[in-house]
């Protein structure tokens, strides 16, 4: 049975019930420009008036020659591309209307060492055939349900390609389709961490990866993933004082019914404990504080706490098809400056972004009192967030440092990157250039007891 049929497999209930709906989606003539004027993940298909933006044609679906297969490191498929400009602190008035406040704030706050490196825009981005398919039905069905805590009616593909309803409607359309964008069906990586303090020193936490996309099951439907968007596994290889640990977590698609399940492995206790506080701004021990539970993957978790807001589409300078940074053999004291990643290792290019902005709810709890999510309008990764503290004033600005994974084909980040402007410091996750392989993508779909609480125990005693 093919992947298009694994999803109408339990699905036409889904459809019939949401066709009764008018909130359900998008009518199906609506739905019929994705694959017209708008891509087959909703973004406009044509560039822009100026020109600094191309229309999409297809994206990068091909590797460059040279490029064996997954796992390893990427080949830049642009070589030969140069800078255009920088935009820098003398110059960054000349380009105001393509900045955040968080990237004049960097560029103020660093003002000569941190610059803006701008090169030609490509649109790479891409998807499988039948996750294009799947996103034209979620177009018509799908709908977000419980004050945004979940969605339902779409599996396999983006829920929202085409936004609709009011700016609060549309606000959580956008920040799901970040939480269910393709990125694969599952996957591993040996990666690093780290923590750089303002003298530029740090240390390495290195741990082992394991995904499995439950969401983009090809063998699935809505009614059997069991409300998980995805499965993740997280072992602690280094250093000693954290080697042993592990983490689990099932990312639920509706947190109404049933709210995001985590455990813990404690290498001294040898014993696996539930973890109903890996969520919000709960600190992360080898981030130093620098990165609250709900910033991992720039965003993810509930959304409750939040008042959300669309303000629209912008076009903004986001660091995008960034091949250099991740190449490897790159030492990480090349990529780590002491403010900030080298600039002259990343790619920034103008694209299309959706602006959502989060205030916190009267009566809620966060460290950030609001927050600015700036989401690429093709892939529909975040990659610019601006937050702010409780008296109003920017604090952390975080960067989604992205790639086309061209074996996918899909864009998602090489490293994320999140500067605390007031402390001076900043963290960063994904290092891997020393590592002998980058991300292993695969179609293997693992069997969901791999990544059970009794799993983790066997594996981590093991």
């Amino acid at each position: 049975m093919t992947k298009n049929k694994k999803w109408l497999y339990g699905g036409l209930l889904t459809l019939a019930l949401a066709a009764a709906d008018a909130h359900a989606g998008v009518s199906a003539r609506e739905a019929a420009r994705l694959g017209n004027d708008l891509t087959p993940f909703g973004s406009p298909m044509a560039g822009n008036e100026a020109g600094t933006i191309p229309p999409w044609t297809g994206g990068l679906t091909t590797p460059p020659a040279g490029y064996r297969g997954s796992g390893q490191h990427h080949i830049d498929p642009f070589p030969d591309d140069q800078v255009l400009f920088t935009v820098d602190a003398r110059n960054m008035q000349e380009h105001d209307e393509h900045l955040t406040d968080g990237l004049r704030a960097m560029l103020e706050t660093y003002p000569t060492t941190f610059r803006i490196p701008v090169y030609q825009s490509r649109r790479t981005h891409a998807v499988p055939d039948w996750v294009a398919e799947n996103t034209r039905r979620n177009a018509v069905t799908a709908q977000v349900v419980a004050d945004g805590a979940g969605i339902s009616g779409a599996y396999g593909g983006y829920p929202f390609p085409i936004l609709h309803g009011s700016d609060e409607d549309k606000a959580y359309q956008v920040i799901w389709n970040h939480l269910t964008r393709w990125r694969g069906i599952s996957g591993t990586r040996r990666a690093s961490e780290v923590a750089v303090q303002r003298n530029g020193d740090y240390s390495l936490v290195t741990s082992q990866q394991e995904v499995f996309f439950n969401f983009y099951n090809p063998e699935g439907s809505e009614e059997t993933i069991d409300n998980v968007i995805f499965y993740y596994l997280s072992f602690t290889l280094s250093p000693p004082r954290l080697a042993g640990g592990a983490i689990l977590v099932h990312e639920t698609m509706n947190q109404q019914i049933d709210p995001r399940n985590g455990w813990g492995y404690n290498a001294g206790q040898r014993r696996v404990r539930r973890a109903p506080n890996l969520g919000y701004d709960s600190p992360i021990a080898a981030a130093d504080n620098l990165r609250t539970a709900d910033d991992t993957d720039i965003f993810n978790g509930a959304l409750d706490r939040y008042n959300w807001r669309y303000e629209g589409m912008r076009e903004i300078y986001v660091p995008y098809n960034n091949y250099r940074i991740g190449q490897q053999g790159t030492p990480y004291r090349e990529i780590l400056g002491v403010s900030h990643v080298n600039p002259d290792l990343t790619r920034w290019e103008l694209h299309r972004v959706h602006v959502v902005e989060a205030t916190l709810r009267e009566g809620a709890r966060h460290i950030y009192a609001k927050r600015r999510f700036y989401v690429d309008a093709d892939s529909w990764n975040t990659l610019l967030v601006d937050q702010y503290d409780g008296r109003g004033e920017l604090w952390r600005v975080t960067f989604g440092i992205a790639k086309n994974y061209y074996e996918l084909p899909g864009t998602w980040t090489v490293l994320e990157v999140f500067h605390d402007l007031q402390a001076r410091r900043y963290h960063v996750q994904g290092l891997d250039t020393e590592e002998p392989n980058t991300r292993i993508f695969t179609d293997a779909i693992p069997n969901p007891r791999e990544f059970s609480p009794a799993a983790l125990r066997r594996r981590s005693i093991r």
